[in-house]
């Protein structure tokens, strides 16, 4: 075995050589600032340094369990994270479908790029464009409300409009790229799948059920995997740019709260609990659906 993993080496070594940029970054950057999440269950001294400091056990959790906004940020994150599941898993498959039964070339290449432009928006210029679009006074939103006689609205200032303005603005700024990828399983089908349904006198909507769906339903299971398992990694920088003391009581998050404390008030060894169990619920849910998926469809990521 040690010497077909040599010869393999030997053939092979520029394949490998191509391997070890990335393995070193997961590595470097990843994998070893792990062991510093030894830091939550201390109470870190920067003197002392994170190992230098003293242990505290489970401290720094139940400080977080019993705080009066435990409740509040699960809800928040949990309410906000399912939302943008719930509403924008669907659509890059609507959009991919869609797009592969578009006949003409230069307007399906149009719709891709105008779908697909948004996402290399940065996150601050997208919250910049959001806030001009609904001000209060200036944007067009309102300004169109007005010529129809009805009132301005503060968007940014109502709470209940504020995970509705997060996720939507998120759909349109991920969806063209996330369809990529079901276009992208879509090209592998079998095009003798088509011929056979053709012959068969499947209609479109046959066609789309009976060949499309089956055909990228191994990419949807792992993109939703996925998707479950950053349930919790809501997007900290749009959420943290579109609080405000108005929409504050649903727009607190987990990860803004570990940013509030964490960096602001320099409680390291806090924050470093709250993210740590912030991590911990994400894996489980990944391993729970990882599981569910291998069980009911052979398909999962390991």
């Amino acid at each position: 075995m040690a010497y077909a993993a040599r010869k393999s080496l030997r053939r092979h070594w520029q394949l490998y050589l191509v391997v070890v940029p990335p393995l070193l970054f997961f590595l470097i950057f990843k994998y070893i600032p792990m062991l510093n999440a030894v830091l939550a269950f201390k109470d870190y001294n920067v003197i002392k340094g994170i190992w230098g400091s003293p242990w505290v056990g489970f401290k720094n959790f139940n400080l977080f369990f019993d705080n009066p906004l435990f409740w509040s940020l699960l809800k928040n994150t949990i309410y906000l994270s399912g939302y943008l599941l719930l509403a924008g898993f669907p659509i890059p498959i609507l959009l991919a479908l869609m797009l592969n039964e578009v006949r003409s070339g230069r307007f399906k290449k149009l719709v891709q790029m105008v779908s697909f432009a948004p996402y290399f928006i940065s996150t601050v210029v997208m919250v910049s464009m959001i806030m001009l679009f609904l001000a209060p006074r200036l944007g067009f939103v309102n300004i169109a409300l007005n010529h129809l006689g009805l009132h301005s609205i503060n968007f940014l200032g109502e709470p209940g409009m504020f995970r509705s303005i997060y996720v939507w603005s998120d759909i349109w700024q991920t969806a063209g790229y996330t369809a990529v990828i079901y276009l992208a399983a879509l090209a592998g089908i079998d095009p003798t799948l088509y011929e056979a349904a053709k012959v068969d006198g499947a209609s479109r909507f046959q066609k789309i059920r009976h060949v499309d769906l089956p055909g990228i339903l191994p990419t949807i299971i792992i993109v939703l995997i996925l998707n479950v398992g950053n349930v919790m990694a809501i997007g900290f920088e749009k959420v943290y740019l579109l609080q405000n003391p108005l929409n504050l009581v649903n727009s607190e998050i987990i990860a803004t709260y570990v940013y509030s404390i964490g960096l602001l008030n320099a409680n390291y060894s806090f924050a470093t609990a709250v993210g740590l169990f912030n991590s911990l619920i994400n894996f489980i849910l990944l391993l729970l659906v990882n599981g569910l998926a291998k069980r009911f469809s052979n398909t999962s990521i390991w």
